[in-house]
């Protein structure tokens, strides 16, 4: 795989968060002030967060990210949709680093080789690489794991163009083959989008519901008919496919909101929703 050895600047500093690096951590510690999930009994193994700009889901997104707090991490796997038209079924960073207004993130280039090594065995299609991308459902993540995590952790980033169940079933395998104990799993998705609240309400409990009932299955069931949506339904999938294997039988939705709840206009709204896995004691 070739790469780039440099840093990803951020296309979204400034305009999905604040770029100034003080008032980004500031809204992003009030954030996570004002969130406050239940004790989770147990080792979390992943986490399901929005991924819209932060002044949208922001206050969601502070439930999970909360939930991990205090967990010793040495490696984060987020996993997210791509947006864009690149070739190549799963991708990956070219780069060495992802650059935001807190810093820059080491990427861990050898379990990406291992993840890719992994899957074109098992998929016969392994991670592009791709560079400068412009994806926002991934590192809009970022601060907030620079924020939990002070201490530093090494990326590993997975962007999905193929999100049907063959291709997010092997690539979970591949996560639990290559992901070191103690690794944390981040699935970015939105749910449904521009409904009216009344209608988003309806399909996103839908989907929720499969994630609680921890079932990737019924996910893709909602989606095929029409019950319920997520842009990032694949990287849900494949995370919770990840974090059974790793050891995970439960999952608590922790928080859930719409844009209609920032903007005032329910006409058409985006869902937001977020929830950790973990293995119960």
């Amino acid at each position: 795989m070739s790469k780039i050895p440099n840093l990803r600047p951020s296309p979204i500093a400034g305009t999905w968060y604040p770029g100034d690096s003080r008032r980004l951590a500031a809204s992003i510690d009030e954030y996570l002030s004002a969130a406050s999930p239940p004790q989770i009994k147990g080792q979390i193994k992943a986490i399901i967060v929005p991924h819209a700009g932060h002044r949208y889901s922001g206050a969601v997104a502070a439930y999970a990210y909360n939930a991990i707090r205090g967990m010793r991490v040495k490696n984060v796997a987020v996993i997210s949709p791509m947006h864009q038209l690149y070739p190549g079924r799963l991708l990956t960073t070219a780069h060495e680093a992802y650059l935001t207004p807190l810093g820059s993130i080491p990427v861990n280039r050898d379990l990406i080789q291992q993840l890719d090594s992994v899957l074109r065995t098992s998929l016969d299609a392994g991670l592009t690489p791709i560079a400068r991308d412009q994806e926002h459902s991934l590192e809009i993540q970022l601060p907030f794991l620079q924020r939990v995590y002070p201490d530093g952790f090494n990326l590993v980033p997975i962007m999905l163009r193929d999100q049907m169940p063959g291709t997010t079933r092997m690539l979970a395998e591949a996560l639990v083959k290559v992901m070191p104990e103690g690794s944390l799993l981040v699935a970015s998705s939105d749910l449904s989008h521009f409904y009216s609240d009344s209608d988003a309400r309806e399909l996103d409990s839908a989907i929720l519901k499969a994630i609680d009932d921890f079932s990737p299955e019924e996910l893709y069931q909602v989606e095929a008919e029409g019950r319920g949506f997520a842009c990032g339904l694949g990287a849900i999938a494949a995370v919770l496919w990840a974090a059974r294997g790793l050891g995970a039988d439960r999952v608590d939705i922790l928080n859930q909101a719409n844009s209609g709840d920032i903007t005032g206009d329910r006409s058409s709204v985006v869902g937001y929703a977020s929830g950790v896995i973990y293995k119960s004691i």
